[in-house]
């Protein structure tokens, strides 16, 4: 995976974020917080959903483990600028996450 990329790219998604970072010359180690914390959230989905649908593809729980990382991060990512770090989502709110409908089925 590049974290690191998907990082940046939603970072500069947020334009004025973007901008007050690279003027404040803090994007590149806000990026790579981001990117950290993208993997391990995208590491810990994998395990989560092994958990709940073991006979599910392998390459399926990935993608969507990732999907559910950047959802984590795109919410968090103001409150992690203004804080200086990023933080994951709660328990509750990742469950809540995984409980909402898809287009999936």
């Amino acid at each position: 995976m590049h974290y690191k990329t998907i990082a940046l790219e939603l970072i500069e998604q947020q334009t004025e974020l973007h901008d007050r970072l690279k003027k404040e010359r803090r994007l590149k180690p806000v990026m790579e917080i981001c990117a950290r914390r993208l993997r391990e959230s995208h590491l810990a989905w994998q395990e989560r959903l092994a958990e709940i649908r073991p006979q599910s593809d392998p390459a399926q729980r990935a993608s969507e483990a990732l999907e559910l990382a950047i959802e984590e991060l795109i919410c968090h990512l103001p409150f992690a600028l203004e804080t200086g770090e990023a933080t994951p989502l709660s328990l509750d709110a990742a469950m809540a996450s995984l409980k909402r409908p898809t287009s999936r089925g």
